[in-house]
């Protein structure tokens, strides 16, 4: 296949790629990466068109070939700008348009224009830093968020890079002046069929990356409260599920922390259900502050919330309640010039061996909640733990 056949086919693949992109994004606007990876398509798509016009019509202008070559580099940086969105950092568009004019420029001086080495020598080390830098990012994420399917663009980056390099190699090697068994259009043979399966790899990937974020978001979604972030009951069995086993199987500690908030009712019919969902909100802020960065948080009713705590001794955990409801009781919600003041009422139970499921954990630690409730609120209660002269005078005892 020549050359010219190539780019052409080169050029529909990146009109195939920005349009994709585009629909996808129209599909799913919150991913704003893919408007980067369109407009990477778009000027791939500008470029090979212009290196078509040159190949056909043996235009050798020099405008001619900076534009084709500009628009390429632009393509490149657009599946970095893509890549830096994807994971929440600056594209940075605006100092790339300065290093693209200068790119221009530099294509208008002789040195520059009279030779096909000098231009792949002043291109690659940028598109290959490009590449590279791009591969680079995912790779420094890859154990987060959408994890394996990072893998096929940075693969693909990387080889980019690598073709590229060994191209100018190439050229370099024989001072821009191939023999014959390399062929008359070496550069553009392997440049425009390497530039074809660029862009029909990397549209692929661009899509996997996006349909495993989306496939991760659906999923959070339909395991987290909507109103406070937290865990909601549906991951509530999976993960206690999960922990009960384990802690078996190991002989590790697991408790559960109930708490929900004290007099809730009052709240919503003094000031409207609008506070009472910041309340809620409050509440659950000011807890994550108490509680450990690993331990599993649920809202598991309307204003009731569980903690699930493994690996914690007896001591740890108390301390952990209390701190949480002396930091309630401390820290009134200030909303819509009113102050609403708030406690909550706590409860506590433990793995125990004759423990079948979870469940048995969650029901007892219900069971010291009521208590806490029963005996004035604002108050912790651990079920089936004498706690004489451990210095909690407000943890109270049920069940032994």
């Amino acid at each position: 296949m020549d050359a010219f056949t190539l780019v052409v086919a080169a050029a529909l693949v990146s009109t195939i790629m920005a349009g994709s992109m585009g629909l996808l994004y129209l599909a799913s606007s919150r991913q704003v990466c893919l408007v980067d990876w369109a407009l990477a398509g778009t000027f791939f798509a500008i470029s090979n068109v212009t290196a078509a016009i040159s190949l056909h019509g043996h235009v050798g202008h020099p405008l001619v070939i900076g534009l084709g070559n500009t628009f390429h580099l632009a393509g490149q940086f657009g599946m970095l700008a893509g890549v830096c969105r994807h994971l929440g950092l600056r594209p940075g568009w605006g100092p790339f348009t300065g290093l693209a004019g200068l790119v221009l420029a530099a294509h208008t001086l002789p040195f520059v224009h009279a030779s096909a080495l000098h231009r792949m020598l002043l291109l690659t080390p940028i598109i290959a830093a490009i590449n590279l830098g791009a591969a680079w990012l995912l790779w420094r994420r890859r154990a987060q968020t959408a994890g394996a399917a990072y893998l096929p663009l940075i693969v693909l980056e990387v080889l980019a890079a690598l073709q590229m390099s060994v191209r100018a190699g190439v050229m370099v090697f024989y001072d821009g002046k191939l023999p014959g068994f390399l062929g008359g259009r070496f550069l553009q043979t392997t440049g425009a069929l390497s530039m074809l399966v660029f862009l029909s790899v990397g549209a692929m990937a661009c899509a996997l990356i996006v349909t495993r974020q989306q496939t991760l978001a659906l999923r959070r979604a339909s395991l987290t409260d909507a109103l406070t972030g937290w865990l909601n009951r549906r991951a509530l069995h999976d993960i206690a599920t999960r922990d009960f086993r384990r802690c078996r199987r190991t002989n590790t500690p697991a408790w559960f922390i109930t708490f929900d908030i004290d007099h809730f009712k009052a709240i919503n019919d003094r000031h409207g259900h609008g506070v009472g969902d910041a309340a809620i909100c409050h509440v659950t802020t000011l807890s994550a502050g108490v509680l450990r960065g690993y331990d599993a948080l649920f809202r598991i009713g309307g204003e009731e919330f569980a903690v699930l705590v493994t690996g914690a001794g007896f001591d740890a955990v108390c301390g952990i309640a209390e701190r949480l409801r002396e930091l309630v009781a401390h820290s009134p919600l200030h909303v819509h010039g009113a102050v609403v003041a708030m406690t909550v009422s706590v409860g506590v139970a433990d793995l125990a061996p004759a423990d079948q499921k979870w469940e048995d954990i969650l029901r007892r630690a219900d069971e010291a909640l009521y208590h806490a409730k029963q005996h004035g609120r604002n108050r912790v209660s651990i079920h089936g733990r004498d706690l004489a002269g451990k210095g909690l005078a407000r943890l109270q005892l049920v069940g032994a």
